[in-house]
């Protein structure tokens, strides 16, 4: 069988979902989570019998179809489907021969499957409490920037301090984060904050945000409530917040980012929620 995952971050454990899939003899199995009706516009939604037969598949519909009694919830589509080689095979080549399809998972693919196969929605809980299993979309820059700063909660849902559950990935190999100068306004500190290696914070002060490695940050600038990809060069007296700052930007000295939409609109990507994006791009020619 085979397992496929889209643009999410999740914590699981695939195998029951697996044994699941054999159980009901299911051709296709997705992967679904409960979700305000409020909110289900921004996903596919599926709609199901009381047993998880999957009736309907629809990519952000403005009237979602409700959970069966649940008039409140929807289930979304987590991007997790299973499959059989075989079958992913035959309708993979019969999309691509399909002149008038977009080739896309949920908008064709999965939505002819059900007229003609058993689709099955698996609900991801925890094995032992029936909780609903840690699951975000970041498809979005808002979704990737709210996931984030998720992380500098004192209690977050996704502990990735959590030895029983670790997270597997590339580390460059990097000198411990370092914070320099101590005095008044001139005072390296970061506060509710996480800090990654080979990150210099030099008399500047990091409020509520996440700063991937090899930053730098210099002396009487302030950065709130932001995400800084590795990289980047933040100079002296700058104020950033509410921002993402891709990786290898330089911020020359006394920018100021997130306090005027209007101004922050001129060059950078400014989202529905405030949240602006800088890229090296933006900084060097504007936003186009």
């Amino acid at each position: 069988m085979l397992v496929l995952a889209g643009d999410h971050i999740y914590k699981m454990d695939y195998g029951p979902m697996i044994a699941y899939h054999v159980e009901k003899g299911a051709d296709i199995t997705v992967g679904v989570v409960e979700v305000p009706i409020v909110d289900a516009r921004e996903f596919g939604v599926l709609t199901v019998t009381e047993w998880n037969r999957v009736t309907r598949f629809v990519e952000k519909s403005p009237k979602p179809d409700p959970m069966p009694g649940r008039p409140d919830v929807a289930l979304a589509s987590m991007g997790i489907y299973v499959f059989n080689p075989e079958l992913l095979e035959k309708l993979l080549v019969e999309d691509a021969a399909d002149d008038k399809s977009k080739h896309d998972f949920g908008k064709d693919i999965i939505p002819k499957a059900i007229e003609k196969l058993q689709v099955f929605a698996y609900p991801f809980r925890d094995v032992k409490t029936r909780a609903q299993s840690y699951w975000r979309d970041v498809g979005t820059i808002d979704a990737f920037y709210e996931a984030n700063l998720e992380l500098v909660w004192v209690a977050p849902e996704l502990n990735i301090y959590d030895e029983d559950w670790p997270i597997w990935t590339y580390q460059a190999q990097t000198p411990p984060a370092k914070f320099v100068l101590d005095e008044d306004g001139r005072r390296g500190i970061a506060i509710n904050s996480l800090v990654s290696g080979g990150v210099i914070i030099s008399g500047a002060t990091v409020r509520e945000s996440l700063l991937f490695s090899g930053v730098r940050v210099e002396e009487k600038s302030v950065v709130e409530r932001s995400v800084i990809l590795p990289d980047v060069r933040i100079g002296p007296n700058c104020q950033i917040r509410n921002a993402i700052i891709d990786a290898n930007c330089e911020i020359a000295a006394g920018t100021s980012i997130g306090f005027d939409r209007a101004e922050d609109a001129k060059n950078f990507l400014v989202t529905e929620k405030g949240v602006v994006l800088v890229t090296p791009d933006m900084l060097a020619h504007g936003h186009p």
